[in-house]
């Protein structure tokens, strides 16, 4: 339905140097949007639509008849998609834009003068589209999105079975590592069952349990209350359902994941068999087929042949970003998207800002993670962590090495080369011969001649 004229604003004028003067702007809302088109397009240039799927068809339809060959949006919550997939399908070009990225100039605001703003701001081309994934990556990242949030609501329902122990003051997830083990779960089943004898309890003990019998079975003696069983039995479903759901969850990851075609690199044909470490049986929470083997067919390089980089997050990676990273124009906007580099911010010639950005990106997350792991490790990018941690300190020096991962991960996606250490052994060899002539130079201004003695390996 169209929506109230307003009297033009006097700052809202169309720009001198329209750029693409068929766009236009969408402002969404939970239970409707607002759409502008160019005034010269129709006698109602501002259009409110409902949320309601043929309302949405219909919005498609009037932008294609004013003509409009691209419209701009603000990914706002999860209301964008159906309007997003449904102009794509149309065959109109959407960007999708950052709210941060299209604030207006301090006044009045309304849902009317924000798709009016963004139109403005499209039509002369200063609107940068956020990057998404293709369809079929989308697809996985949600499934894989749902499951995370199913292993955190399974952490919550453990949480209320400790706490329930707690008030029994049945301290045994104090003397066992995992509740949710062997051990743990049978004694709290028999608990479920009606055994209250802490001694026949304990028997139900793995034999790979640290603490003994006599430790668990002093554990085992409290108070075992009605509204407290009833509170530990509730949540002992809920985990277990929760299990269940993650088990359907790796079924249909998988499905997914088999139907991507091989990648065309040189070591697409070449997938590794599993490392003797990674044939062991999968733990909790961790996916429950090949994954690696998966990915290693779908990237056609091993990415987990880089130091720090496990098979969850080469899984994060490709579930966020996906094999095909030409929609980033280097190595620096792949880096710059995830937040790993500085954002200098220059003024009269003076740098007032250079940290980096503040970003909530999953793959930014699982690299800080990697490069954190690498605090003990004796190759060469381990020896970079700590040479950046003694310069910079701990939080910059993972930043750096996160940064340091990602521009390899960048070299290998793009030119399909397998990851080669000995490259990096060269860059370390040049660091120490810079280090040599370091300690040269300050032996001499002390007036010390420095002689190297070879040591005995």
């Amino acid at each position: 339905m169209p929506a109230r004229r307003k009297k033009p604003r006097s700052g809202a004028a169309s720009p001198a140097h329209t750029i693409d003067p068929n766009s236009a702007g969408i402002d969404i809302g939970a239970t409707e949007i607002y759409i502008a088109v160019p005034a010269d397009r129709d006698p109602h240039p501002v259009r409110k639509f409902s949320t309601f799927t043929e309302d949405l068809l219909a919005a498609s339809d009037w932008l294609k008849q004013c003509g409009i060959k691209t419209v701009a949006m603000e990914s706002t919550g999860v209301y964008w998609i159906p309007l997003f997939q449904i102009l794509e399908a149309g065959g109109l070009k959407v960007c999708l834009v950052n709210a941060r990225h299209v604030k207006n100039v301090p006044g009045r605001k309304s849902d009317v003068c924000d798709c009016q703003w963004l139109q403005h701001l499209h039509s002369a081309g200063l609107l940068r589209a956020s990057f998404r994934p293709e369809q079929q990556i989308c697809a996985v990242r949600s499934l894989v999105r749902y499951r995370d949030s199913l292993v955190q609501l399974s952490a919550m329902h453990l949480q209320h079975m400790q706490k329930a122990l707690d008030q029994m003051n049945l301290q045994l997830h104090h003397v066992i590592s995992d509740l949710g083990g062997k051990t743990g779960m049978a004694i709290v089943e028999a608990i479920l069952a009606g055994e209250r004898d802490p001694h026949q309890l304990a028997t139900l003990r793995d034999p790979r349990t640290k603490a003994s019998k006599e430790t668990i079975a002093k554990s085992l003696v409290g108070d075992s209350r009605r509204e407290h069983l009833f509170t530990l039995r509730q949540s002992l479903t809920g985990f277990r359902q929760n299990g269940q759901l993650i088990a359907d969850c790796d079924v249909e990851i998988e499905s997914l994941l088999k139907e991507f075609s091989s990648g065309d690199g040189p070591g697409a044909e070449a997938v590794p068999e599993p490392q003797a470490e990674l044939k062991r049986k999968p733990r909790r929470n961790e996916m429950n087929f090949d994954l690696r083997t998966q990915l290693h067919r779908i990237f056609a390089v091993d990415l987990t042949e880089i130091p720090g980089i496990d098979t969850l997050t080469a899984h994060t990676l490709f579930t966020e970003v996906g094999r095909d990273l030409s929609k980033f124009a280097n190595v620096a906007a792949f880096t710059s998207w995830m937040g790993l580099c500085p954002d200098n911010r220059v003024s009269g010639g003076k740098i007032l800002h250079a940290q980096t950005r503040r970003v909530n990106n999953r793959v930014a997350k699982a690299l800080r993670m990697a490069a954190q792991a690498l605090s003990r490790s004796h190759g060469w990018m381990g020896q970079y962590y700590r040479r950046m941690r003694a310069k910079l300190g701990g939080p910059k020096a993972i930043t750096a090495t996160a940064h340091k991962l990602a521009r390899i991960i960048y070299h290998l996606l793009t030119t399909g080369q397998a990851y080669e250490e000995s490259v990096f052994a060269q860059q370390e060899a040049q660091n120490n011969q810079r280090n040599e002539s370091r300690l040269r130079h300050q032996a001499r201004k002390l007036g010390f001649d420095l002689t190297l003695i070879p040591t005995e390996v």
